[in-house]
C-alpha cells in the first residue's frame, strides 16, 4: 500500500531531478492521503516559490510552521518566501528563529543578512552575513551580500575585502560594486544580472517605497514632456522602456493608442501585468531588444533606466534606430559634473551637455532639457535632467 511518505520521497526525487510538476503532483497526493503533514506542506511551499506563485508559498508555508514551530527548515523556507514578498519584518523574525536553531545553516544566515540590508539595517546585516562566509568560506554568494551590506553600513574597507573574495558568476557584479567604491575601472554599464537580481528582489515594494518615502516623481515628469509635441495624442505605438511594475505606464497610457513595456527583470513584468495597461510586455535587456526592431515605435520612453548605463552611445544608437522616422524620445538622467560617474547609489551619474552631445551623434535632435528633482534618496534630493528629442 502506497503511503504518503512514499509519495512525498518520490516527489523529492522528482523535485531533484528538475520534473518540478510531478513532483507537485506527488506532494499532493500526499496530502490527500495525510491532511495537514507538514513536510508537504513546506515542500509544496518550495516548489511554489519555485514557480513564482508566492501566495501559494505563503500559505503552504505558515501551515508547515504552525504544525511544526521549531523545525528551523521550515522557518528558513518560510522567510525566504516572506522576503521575497517584501514583508521584510516578518521574514527577519522568521530567518531569525531558523538562524538560532540551526547557526550551520549558511543560506538562512544569508537570506537573514539580505533581508536586513534590504530593511534598512545594514549594520545588523553584518553579523549574520560574517558568519555565513566563516561557514562557507568558497561560496560567492555570502561574500557578495556581505560587501553589499558593508557598503550600506558605511564600511568601504569591509566591501572592498568582502568583494574581492567574490568569484565565478558572481564576480561582474563584484567588480561592479568596486567600481562604485572607486576601487575597479569604471565600467560600461550595470551587469544586466545585478540589474535583474536587484529589481526582482525589489519588486513586491517597489511602489509602496518609490512613493512612499523616496517622492518618486519622475514618470509623471517625463510624460509632462509629451505636452506641445506637433503630432496630438494619443501617439500609435509607445515603448516603455524599464517599465518596471508600470508606474511609468500609468502615465503614458492616455497618451498611447497602443502601449508596450520593456523590461529585464521578470518580476517586476509580473507586477506590470497585474495593471492591464500594456498590450505586450516584452521581458530583454534594452540593448538587445531594441535593434531588432527598427523603426517600430512613435515614443520611447525610458524614466530612470539609463542610470544603470556608464556608455550612452549604445543606448542612443538603439533608441533612434527603434523609433520612426520623426519619432519622439524621452528620457531622465541623474545628473553630474563629470561626463559619466558612479555614484554611491550604484547608478550612474552623467553631464548633461555630454549626454545631449552624444544623443546628437546618435541621430536625435534635443528639443527640451529640464532640471529636475527625480526622487529622495537618504533624505537628500536625487538631482537630474528630463530630456526630450526626436529622430
Amino acid at each position: 500500500m502506497t503511503t504518503a511518505e512514499d509519495l512525498l520521497q518520490r516527489g523529492i526525487a522528482r523535485h531533484r531531478e528538475g520534473r518540478l510538476d510531478e513532483a507537485v503532483s506527488l506532494y499532493r497526493r500526499a496530502l490527500r492521503l495525510a491532511p495537514h503533514h507538514p513536510d508537504a506542506e513546506n515542500l509544496l511551499g518550495v516548489a511554489a516559490r519555485q514557480k513564482g506563485d508566492l501566495p501559494a508559498a505563503l500559505a503552504h508555508a505558515a501551515r508547515a510552521v504552525a504544525s511544526v514551530p521549531d523545525s528551523p527548515l521550515f522557518l528558513a523556507n518560510q522567510g525566504a518566501a516572506l522576503a521575497e514578498a517584501g514583508r521584510l519584518a516578518e521574514a527577519i523574525t522568521a530567518l531569525s528563529r531558523a538562524a538560532s536553531l540551526n547557526p550551520q545553516d549558511t543560506i538562512s544566515l544569508r537570506n537573514l543578512g539580505q533581508a536586513l540590508t534590504a530593511a534598512g539595517q545594514p549594520e545588523a546585516a553584518l553579523a549574520p552575513l560574517d558568519a555565513a562566509t566563516r561557514l562557507h568560506p568558497d561560496a560567492p554568494e555570502p561574500w557578495l551580500a556581505l560587501a553589499h551590506a558593508a557598503r550600506e553600513a558605511n564600511k568601504p574597507d569591509l566591501a572592498r575585502a568582502a568583494a574581492l573574495r567574490v568569484t565565478g558568476r558572481l564576480a561582474e557584479q563584484a567588480g561592479f560594486l568596486l567600481a562604485a567604491l572607486g576601487a575597479a575601472p569604471l565600467p560600461d554599464r550595470a551587469p544586466a544580472a545585478y540589474v535583474r537580481d536587484l529589481f526582482d528582489a525589489f519588486a513586491p515594494r517597489f511602489d509602496a517605497e518609490l512613493e512612499g518615502a523616496l517622492g518618486y516623481r519622475t514618470p509623471a515628469l517625463l510624460a509632462a514632456l509629451i505636452e506641445g509635441l506637433p503630432q496630438n495624442p494619443p501617439l500609435g505605438r509607445v515603448l516603455d522602456l524599464g517599465c518596471g511594475t508600470g508606474l511609468s505606464g500609468l502615465a503614458l497610457k492616455p497618451h498611447a493608442s497602443r502601449l508596450e513595456g520593456l523590461d529585464l527583470s521578470p518580476r517586476m513584468l509580473a507586477e506590470a501585468r497585474t495593471r492591464n495597461l500594456y498590450a505586450t510586455l516584452h521581458e530583454a535587456d534594452l540593448l538587445d531588444f531594441l535593434p531588432k526592431h527598427p523603426a517600430r515605435y512613435d515614443l520611447i520612453a525610458a524614466a530612470d533606466v539609463l542610470n544603470y548605463l556608464g556608455d550612452l552611445t549604445p543606448a542612443f544608437t538603439a533608441i533612434a534606430t527603434a523609433l520612426k522616422p520623426g519619432g519622439t524620445a524621452l528620457f531622465s538622467l541623474e545628473t553630474g559634473t563629470d561626463p559619466v560617474a558612479l555614484g554611491e547609489g550604484m547608478r550612474f551619474r552623467h553631464n548633461p551637455d555630454h549626454a545631449t552631445h552624444l544623443a546628437t551623434q546618435a541621430g536625435l535632435t534635443v528639443e527640451r532639457r529640464e532640471d529636475a528633482v527625480l526622487r529622495q534618496e537618504k533624505g537628500a534630493d536625487v538631482r537630474g535632467v528630463l530630456i526630450r528629442a526626436r529622430k
